[in-house]
């Protein structure tokens, strides 16, 4: 695997993630850990879940490093499952339940998955390929010939502590990308960058009695970094299984809820609540929004009418460069995505790979603290990542656009890479225009981010059709969707004449992109 050499944080938190969790039930075995659904577990009865979820994993014979899957909504087993894989050692390879079934299977295969945990909900997803595969399958809440139910295999486990020792080296999380075609990418992340990202825990005060709500899902490193600083922390993880923005006001007010990880389209469908004002909501200290810039209007909304602080993250699940705005410290600068995190350095580069001056528009190139040990198996996508700057430092290429003003703040402006964020899920261009280049009646072929009330944005195709092509652009968009995982689909698809290209036959997607966005602005 490639060498990142991340630099150290400036204060690296002396426990790792599973020192800090078994260090936390041991000292307050009877205070409130997880709460999902009406389902409240203390500290101590999780620490023992913890333990026999890590036998479990052992007597399948699982090694240091292993990968094991999980596919479920937010719930307490979810949550267990995660802290009781990392004490045996092993690695969570925790599933999008977006990715269609072929990705899946992809993903599994790809990984060399050693047992999956799967919830009755997503079953569907991975029953048509698990049972083919060379895995350990357990189902969650369900009974099936083909899997061990996991609640009598928890319990027939041992709950003493397996003790395995862990070096900072070891994998910890492996998350994929939900493409399609191809394999999709892993995103492995090592002990080593999430007790980094654990420096932020006390003066966020997620060890402060921290009382965190957690609606976005466990699957998603949005979730990942707010989930595990509260663990880390000692203090009460709530999830929601599924988000819904009046209940998320509800579950705030009566369990008076300290701190919450949102992506942008969940503060919309909040602030757009019209009784939100009459909702108590003065127990919260912290919000944080990352995966997706959060619109200055929004963010001024929040500001004026949702208590505490509100800080926006600016960073990638595979690390390098963060960014963190403290909106109510600067606001006079919602229109940016903050300055950096303590640790961090940020580079802005032209096509050619050179650093443009200040005040120019450049590729966001970031190193940090923070930085994945690479893409899974796969050093040839690593080394593309990377840029390095003239000392040989590693930097990672976001693919997204931006600039600094005067003060240091960081602007983002177009992406570079066919990104589109739809409700704070990556969607890639490129998957879906595969999926519409493999229809016969079309010869050419783009998918680009348009704006969307529900999602932020949403996938909008533009094809070019055959001579004598007769079914219609919705046909054609149907057809797609039916190939595509349930966050990819895409919204409409419309037929031009042509697209645009640029002369070395790049279609130009910015150009693409502008009506719409300007329509969405006026």
């Amino acid at each position: 695997m490639i060498s990142i050499n991340p630099p150290i944080p400036p204060s690296m938190p002396a426990k790792n993630i599973v020192e800090a969790v078994r260090a936390n039930a041991r000292a307050n075995p009877d205070k409130l850990a997880l709460v999902c659904e009406g389902q409240r577990v203390k500290w101590g009865a999780f620490n023992r879940r913890i333990n026999k979820i890590a036998n479990l994993v052992l007597s399948l014979g699982v090694k240091k490093g292993d990968n094991i899957a999980i596919i479920s909504p937010n719930s307490i087993p979810y949550a267990e499952l995660f802290m009781g894989i990392l004490r045996a050692g092993a690695c969570v390879t925790p599933l999008s339940t977006m990715a269609s079934p072929d990705a899946l299977q992809k993903m599994l295969t790809d990984c060399g998955a050693r047992a999956i945990f799967v919830a009755a909900q997503y079953l569907d997803l991975v029953d048509g390929f698990v049972a083919d595969l060379d895995i350990a399958r357990f189902a969650i809440d369900f009974d099936h010939a083909a899997f061990t139910a996991y609640d009598a295999a928890v319990e027939a486990a041992d709950d003493t502590d397996p003790d395995i020792a862990l070096d900072l080296s070891d994998a910890f999380n492996l998350i994929y990308s939900s493409g399609t075609t191809g394999t999709p990418k892993g995103i492995l992340h090592n002990h080593a960058m999430r007790t980094a990202q654990m420096e932020r825990v006390t003066p966020n005060g997620y060890d402060d009695d921290a009382r965190t709500l957690l609606s976005t899902p466990l699957y998603s490193n949005t979730t990942i970094v707010s989930f595990l600083p509260t663990l880390y922390g000692g203090s009460t993880v709530y999830l929601m299984p599924k988000f819904d923005a009046r209940g998320y006001l509800e579950i705030v007010q009566r369990e008076k809820i300290t701190h919450t990880m949102l992506v942008p389209v969940q503060y919309k469908r909040i602030m757009d609540i019209p009784d939100f004002d009459s909702f108590d909501l003065s127990s919260m200290k912290v919000k944080f929004s990352t995966s997706a810039p959060l619109r200055a209007e929004l963010k001024a909304d929040v500001l004026a009418r949702f208590p505490g602080k509100l800080l926006e993250y600016y960073g990638l699940t595979e690390g390098g460069g963060v960014t963190v705005l403290n909106s109510s410290e600067h606001p006079d600068k919602l229109h940016t995505v903050g300055q950096l995190a303590p640790g961090n350095d940020i580079r802005l580069i032209d096509e050619a790979g050179n650093e443009v001056p200040q005040g120019q528009v450049g590729e966001i190139c970031g190193r940090g603290p923070t930085m994945m040990a690479g893409y899974f198996g796969r050093d040839d996508l690593t080394a593309d990542y990377i840029w390095r700057d003239t000392q040989g430092q590693v930097f990672f290429r976001s693919g997204d656009m931006g600039r600094f003003d005067e003060d240091g703040f960081l602007i983002l402006s177009d992406r570079k890479k066919d990104m589109i964020i739809s409700g704070g899920l990556n969607i890639y261009a490129d998957d879906l225009e595969l999926a519409l280049l493999a229809d016969p009646d079309v010869t050419d072929a783009a998918v680009i981010g348009v704006p969307s009330d529900a999602w932020g944005e949403t996938p909008y195709g533009l094809v070019v059709l055959r001579d004598g092509a007769t079914r219609t652009a919705e046909q054609i968009c149907a057809d797609a969707n039916a190939k595509l995982g349930k966050s990819q689909r895409l919204s409409a698809v419309e037929a031009r004449e042509v697209l645009p290209r640029s002369s070395i036959g790049k279609i130009l997607k910015k150009e693409l992109r502008i009506p719409f966005w300007e329509n969405a602005n006026t």
